[in-house]
């Protein structure tokens, strides 16, 4: 498959030397702007995911009238948490 140019992007000279002093040794420009877009993209798929999802749950309580309560919500997320901070100290 071949590569696709992306179009430059001018800004301001501050912003420029901003972006120079941050990045990592050996890393170039490219690099940077290319991690940022791919970073940029994933987060606007779980976004778009994420208020389909809602959607879907709002639409399946206008239609049964049922829902979980917050408090059995939080639990379950609460005992995830749990479950991986546990995994990553072993």
């Amino acid at each position: 498959m071949k590569t696709a140019v992306i179009p430059q992007v001018r800004v301001e000279p501050e912003l420029r030397a901003d972006l120079d002093s941050v990045l990592l040794p050996g890393e170039t420009l490219t690099d940077f702007v290319e991690a940022s877009m791919r970073r940029a993209v994933e987060h606007r798929r779980v976004q778009t995911d994420f208020a389909a999802r809602c959607a879907a749950s709002l639409a399946a309580y206008e239609r049964t009238g049922t829902s979980i309560p917050s408090d059995v919500v939080l639990s379950k997320l609460e005992a995830k948490v749990a479950a991986r901070v546990k995994q990553l100290r072993k």
